[in-house]
């Protein structure tokens, strides 16, 4: 059994979604960070970084934090949605490493300046949503002629995804991004990845893009 610590963000749902995707049996631990209730002792024993989600896995007794690194423990426990040669396994992870170093964080910055607090910055929301359409093109030429970002569904998809479920916080207009657009909608079609983002609870329909 896993328990898993999560809320209502894309780095969450992320996890979430793989769990789902996988069929594991997991319990949920909602922390609402709205509340601050990343900063309770008892959740930084397990992350020690205040962030959610976290993972404790009694199976192994492993407790992880870090929503790229839990994606690819659980991908490479399972033997699923992580490909075994050397090199279709380096391009997931160079997506996976995209999506945590370059499209959630930028995205996530877009969320604060541009949906949270408009107005306020010009600057700020002039770069990060240059930044932000920028790696919208950079995906859209990703996925041209593929159902997937790494061709076979990975959990380079499953980590990009949640942050494009939320293009209208980033102001962005998905027809100009077809192939991100049909990507997102393909994946938004599967059971899991709506079970997924509907953890720890629902939050309002999925925007259909």
């Amino acid at each position: 059994m896993i328990d898993l610590y999560t809320w209502t963000t894309p780095n969450g749902r992320k996890v979430s979604i793989l769990l789902e995707e996988l069929g594991l049996d997991y319990n949920v631990h909602a922390i609402n960070i709205g509340k601050d209730e990343q900063h309770t002792p008892e959740f930084l024993k397990i992350s020690p970084n205040n962030k959610i989600p976290a993972i404790v896995d009694h199976e192994t007794g492993v407790s992880l934090m870090e929503s790229g690194a839990i994606m690819w423990y659980l991908a490479e426990k399972h033997g699923r949605f992580l490909p075994e040669g050397q090199v279709a396994r380096a391009e997931v992870m160079q997506w996976l490493m995209w999506q945590m170093g370059g499209f959630g964080p930028m995205a996530g910055q877009a969320h604060h300046f541009l949906h949270f607090n408009p107005g306020k910055a010009a600057y700020a929301e002039e770069r990060f949503s240059a930044e932000v359409k920028r790696l919208y093109a950079v995906l859209d030429k990703q996925l041209e002629g593929r159902d997937h970002i790494c061709g076979e569904y990975s959990i380079a998809d499953m980590a990009c995804w949640p942050w494009v479920s939320r293009y209208e916080w980033q102001q962005i207009d998905l027809t100009e991004y077809p192939n991100v657009r049909a990507w997102y909608q393909r994946l938004r079609a599967r059971g899991a990845v709506q079970k997924g983002y509907h953890v720890p609870k629902v939050m309002g329909d999925i925007p259909e893009g």
